[in-house]
């Protein structure tokens, strides 16, 4: 199935490593599993391009809102590749994109749109992106951002 996302440049990727409970009774992966995927994406995305969760920081973003589609289902013992990517970033949040492959197809099962916030956890208020952000998306990302 072709999509409006496929014009992205996903450079991050994770294997997703499918569990036993995350199947439901109709054999296939819950939509609610899913989202812990994408946690799992963009955990390893944060923790690669910022540092995040290695060096203590008084920002961290936040979900504003998440949307998701889903192409095709996942069964478990598939081989599942999770890509993530940032294609925006404004005043105080950015456009996170995520998409869940199938390896051994190369078919998007799933695609996943985030707007994140940058959160003072200080001040308990949304905050500016910070430059240091901006310069390493934007360097990961091979793009200005």
């Amino acid at each position: 199935m072709t999509n409006q996302n496929d014009s992205l440049t996903y450079r991050h990727s994770l294997d997703i490593q499918i569990r036993f409970n995350d199947v439901d009774q109709v054999g296939h992966v819950n939509n609610n599993a899913y989202f812990s995927y994408y946690d799992l994406g963009k955990v390893d995305y944060f923790n690669q391009v910022l540092n995040l969760y290695t060096e203590p920081s008084d920002i961290l973003p936040v979900i504003a809102n998440i949307n998701a589609d889903f192409y095709a289902p996942i069964y478990y013992g598939d081989d599942i590749e999770m890509q993530t990517c940032v294609n925006h970033i404004g005043t105080k949040s950015f456009t996170l994109h995520q998409r869940a492959i199938n390896k051994k197809t190369g078919e998007c099962v799933c695609h996943c749109c985030t707007t994140m916030v940058c959160f003072s956890i200080k001040d308990k208020a949304s905050v500016e992106v910070p430059a240091h952000f901006r310069q390493a998306i934007s360097s990961f990302e091979e793009k200005q951002l």
